[in-house]
C-alpha cells in the first residue's frame, strides 16, 4: 500500500496547491521568459533535475535556455534570466550563483516555497509554490501522526520538486498559447540522438 498512499498524498497535495498559485506571479514568469534572450536554469539535487526538465521543454519550444553547471553553458549576462529552484531558498551554491547574476544585471527568478528566504529576497520575481521541503522535515512524528501531517513517505522535498514539475508544465502549456506553438513545433526540435 505505501506506493499507492504514497502517489495518493503526492496528487493531493498538488490538487491542493493549483488553486492557490498566484496570477500575478505566473504572469511576471511567462513575460521574464519571453523578453529574455537567453534562459539559465538553477537548482540543486531533485531540484537541479526539475530545472533540467524545464530547461528542455524550453530548447523544444524553441527558446535558448542553458542549465548552470553543465561544460556548454556560456556566461550570463544583463540580458538573460536565471531561474532557480530551490524549496527552501537557502541553498547556499543557489544563493550564491543568483548573487553573481545579479552582480552582472541579470533577472533572477525563484521558484521557492519560501519567498521571504535569502534567495526570494534578491529575486526580481518568485513565484510560491508551497510544498513540504527538507527543512520542513518531522521533529515529532507522533504529533505528526496526531494531527494528520505525516508524510514520511514523501520525504525531503518531494512534495516540492513533483509540485514544481507539474508547475513547470503547466508553464510551458502557457508559454505555447503565447508563442502560438503547437506540439508539432516541439516534436521537431526533440533530440533524435537519443
Amino acid at each position: 500500500m505505501p506506493v499507492k498512499n504514497t502517489m495518493l498524498t503526492i496528487v493531493k497535495h498538488v490538487s491542493s496547491i493549483v488553486e492557490g498559485l498566484d496570477e500575478t506571479e505566473i504572469e511576471n514568469m511567462v513575460n521574464s521568459i519571453l523578453e529574455a534572450d537567453r534562459v539559465f536554469l538553477l537548482g540543486a539535487g531533485r531540484s537541479g533535475l526539475v530545472a533540467t526538465a524545464f530547461a528542455m521543454r524550453l530548447v523544444q519550444l524553441g527558446l535558448t535556455a542553458y542549465v548552470v553547471g553543465e561544460s556548454v553553458t556560456p556566461a550570463i549576462t544583463s540580458k538573460d534570466l536565471l531561474i532557480a529552484v530551490s524549496g527552501s531558498g537557502e541553498t547556499n551554491s543557489i544563493v550564491r550563483a543568483a548573487e553573481i547574476a545579479k552582480g552582472v544585471g541579470s533577472k533572477v527568478l525563484t521558484v521557492t516555497s519560501y519567498p521571504k528566504s535569502s534567495l526570494g529576497r534578491i529575486s526580481d520575481h518568485t513565484v510560491h509554490v508551497r510544498g513540504r521541503t527538507k527543512i520542513d522535515y518531522e521533529k515529532d512524528p507522533i504529533k505528526s501522526q496526531i494531527e494528520g501531517t505525516h508524510s514520511s513517505l514523501t520525504p525531503l522535498g518531494t512534495l516540492f520538486e513533483d509540485t514544481v514539475l507539474i508547475f513547470f508544465d503547466g508553464m510551458i502549456a502557457k508559454l505555447m498559447v503565447k508563442m502560438h506553438a503547437e506540439e508539432e513545433d516541439l516534436k521537431r526540435r526533440h533530440s533524435i540522438l537519443e
